[in-house]
């Protein structure tokens, strides 16, 4: 009678373990797929600006180590492999992008070109989506990192070599700008 408890005992055990391990297998691959749902994206967006700076680059062609910056940042972010990887391209790239428009407030008249007037909105969106998306990849993150340091998930993930995951954010040089408030002039 004992062997039939004690093998009982095991098997809870057994199907505990189990449990735990499918468990955070299901939340490293959402997380994964999060990311890949940031990748198609990133992806648009890759593709999207080189049109925007053959656009740019005719009206302002004394701009052209702003326009390099984006062309650099692009090739950085297609060229990335890893998840952190790609998050620091895409952040580099976005800083870029920033700097475009910003030096897109001193030609009204590309404003006013249809095409650009199109390829803003397209990359406007693909900004919208993309914000988006890294919610999501952050929500999976947190997920993933709660069943990872929770306690029983703990002592299984450090066995079965899960860790804690990084999350989506904003470079630290970029913060300081992020926080402060934005200037309207009319």
């Amino acid at each position: 009678m004992t062997w039939i408890i004690i093998l009982i005992v095991v098997a809870v055990l057994v199907l505990f373990v189990i449990g735990i391990y499918n468990n955070l297998v299901k939340l490293r691959n959402n997380r994964e797929n999060a990311f890949a749902d940031i990748d198609v994206q990133l992806k648009q967006r890759y593709d999207l600006v080189p049109q925007l700076v053959a656009t740019v680059k005719g009206y302002a062609t004394h701009e052209k180590e702003l326009l390099e910056a984006v062309t650099v940042a692009r090739s950085a972010a297609v060229n990335a492999s890893s998840i952190d990887d790609k998050i620091a391209a895409d952040n580099m790239l976005t800083s870029a992008l920033s700097g475009l428009k910003v030096t897109l407030e001193a030609y009204p008249d590309l404003k006013a070109n249809q095409n650009f007037l199109q390829l803003q909105g397209e990359l406007s969106d693909i900004e919208n989506k993309l914000a988006a998306v890294r919610r999501f990849f952050n929500s999976a993150t947190r997920e993933l990192n709660n069943a990872v340091q929770t306690f029983p998930g703990n002592i299984l993930a450090g066995m079965f070599g899960f860790h804690k995951e990084s999350m989506y954010e904003i470079e630290a040089s970029e913060r300081a700008a992020v926080e402060k408030a934005p200037e309207i002039k009319f």
